[in-house]
């Protein structure tokens, strides 16, 4: 068996209630909260067929492998997590251990990781660890080797996916005679520390915001979607201008080809002043307990850093769910912020129009994605209840005006009640509704939010 790739989000959701049960498709599972881990960057999160939600990453001081597991998403925020393998206090692999990720190959548990020496740390090379034992949790781990490729240079960032039957490994790595940092490469496996072909080129870092402070092309993470191969990469220095570039190809079309990726010539996730977040990047895909694609990346709270980003240890877990634009590409949207992950709420009535807002004003309609993003916060009215925050205006709220009209208002600056919602099964037999506490519904009226009565499906919202 080999889970190397983010499945379908229609067979994780089926596989997961398929293992619970009826009852599962009832059951609400808890919103994950960001940061979901801190201190943990380069994060690797996948879930597995049996439901199981893994979890690897980068530890501040790059000494030693750590992996946790929970049945949800949220789950991980808390879960005990296991010290696999400790670098050793001298010679080779004694340096620097960043970045792994765990994958399931030929049924066996394989750990990829990059590690310096311990008298050169930054003598970066890949290498690979295999479990001994079906549990890689408590299981005896054993070293493969060095992960083999064309040179002896600067090696990372190796994640391993398989697309129409052919294994393929896709790493960052320097190539002598190419003045960069690291670019991007890939080629099928042989075994797990060796190429079946040599490798092909995928992307240089030359555009500007590839470029600021090193020339980088790290992180690789593929992701499968509406008839197209994604690659998205981390470019940049790890401060605040680090961010994500994505590579695209025909799912149909020779992956080893260089020219047939095509790069977006701006990065598609980026630093957002608005959500306080810096520097985002390394990230990684997988699905959420209802099979929704969530994009895992890591970032700071803050912009200005002392010393070595590297050594700054409040890179973060974060993650967040990935939409799609209506072409069929991903929509990264910004980083959301601390807090609750939040939703997009569309009304029955509308398809493809969302409850957002413009400045302090909400409304129904189509715009960008940070504009329809709604976080569910405790109400401020208290248990049972909800407030809902716009993620660009942390600290604010939707909050019922004169007659009706709704406003976005500071949280605690009012009445809770009219800040406040009960969120219950939709009016109209499916979705969601808020009920305002003084009477009437959250609703729009031509895309004038208000509270009030009126038309059931203007008053329930499909929530993705």
């Amino acid at each position: 068996m080999s889970f190397d790739f983010t499945p379908s989000r229609r067979t994780m959701l089926a596989g997961a209630l398929a293992m619970a049960g009826p009852a599962a498709a009832r059951i609400s599972p808890v919103t994950p909260s960001n940061p979901l881990v801190r201190q943990r960057a380069d994060a690797q999160i996948f879930r597995r067929h049996d439901g199981q939600y893994y979890m690897t990453a980068s530890v501040p001081e790059y000494d030693r492998l750590v992996l946790r597991r929970a049945p949800t998403l949220a789950g991980l925020s808390t879960a005990q997590e296991a010290v696999i393998w400790r670098r050793p206090k001298t010679g080779k692999l004694g340096g620097h251990i960043w970045a792994p990720e765990l994958h399931e190959i030929d049924g066996r548990w394989h750990m990829y990781f990059a590690a310096g020496d311990a008298d050169q740390p930054f003598h970066i090379r890949t290498y690979v660890l295999r479990c001994l034992d079906k549990d890689p949790m408590t299981g005896r781990w054993e070293a493969v080797g060095q992960f083999q490729t064309p040179w002896d240079s600067f090696t990372l960032d190796s994640t391993v996916f398989s697309h129409k039957g052919v294994r393929y490994i896709l790493w960052a790595q320097g190539e002598p005679g190419v003045k960069t940092n690291s670019n991007l490469y890939l080629a099928p496996l042989a075994t797990p520390t060796t190429l079946a072909r040599p490798p092909a080129r995928l992307t240089v870092p030359t555009l500007d915001w590839e470029t600021r402070g090193f020339k980088v092309a790290e992180g690789p993470a593929p992701l499968h979607r509406n008839g197209r191969l994604f690659i998205s990469y981390s470019a940049s220095a790890t401060d605040d201008r680090y961010c994500l570039g994505l590579l695209t190809a025909d799912a149909d079309a020779d992956l080893m080809a260089p020219e047939v990726w095509s790069k977006s010539p701006e990065p598609v996730f980026k630093t957002c002043e608005e959500t306080k977040v810096w520097g985002p990047g390394h990230n990684a895909f997988t699905v959420d307990e209802q099979g929704r694609d969530v994009l895992v990346y890591h970032g700071r709270d803050y912009k200005e850093i002392k010393g070595d980003p590297l050594f700054d240890p409040n890179r973060h877990t974060r993650v967040q769910r990935l939409y799609y634009k209506p072409d069929g590409t991903p929509d990264f949207g910004v980083p959301v912020g601390a807090g609750e992950v939040p939703d997009r709420f569309s009304p029955l009535d509308r398809p493809g129009m969302f409850l957002r807002h413009e400045g302090d004003r909400p409304l129904v309609g189509a715009g960008e994605l940070p504009t329809t993003q709604f976080r569910q916060k405790p109400g401020l009215a208290g248990p049972g209840t909800v407030s809902l925050e716009p993620i660009l205006k942390p600290g604010f709220v939707l909050a019922v005006g004169a007659n009706g009209a709704v406003e976005i208002v500071a949280a605690g600056s009012g009445d809770p009640k009219r800040a406040s919602f009960q969120r219950g099964v939709g009016l109209a037999g499916k979705g969601v509704s808020f009920a305002g506490l003084s009477g009437g519904h959250l609703r729009h009226r031509d895309g004038v939010v208000i509270v009030g009565g009126g038309d059931k499906g203007a008053a329930t919202f499909v929530v993705s």
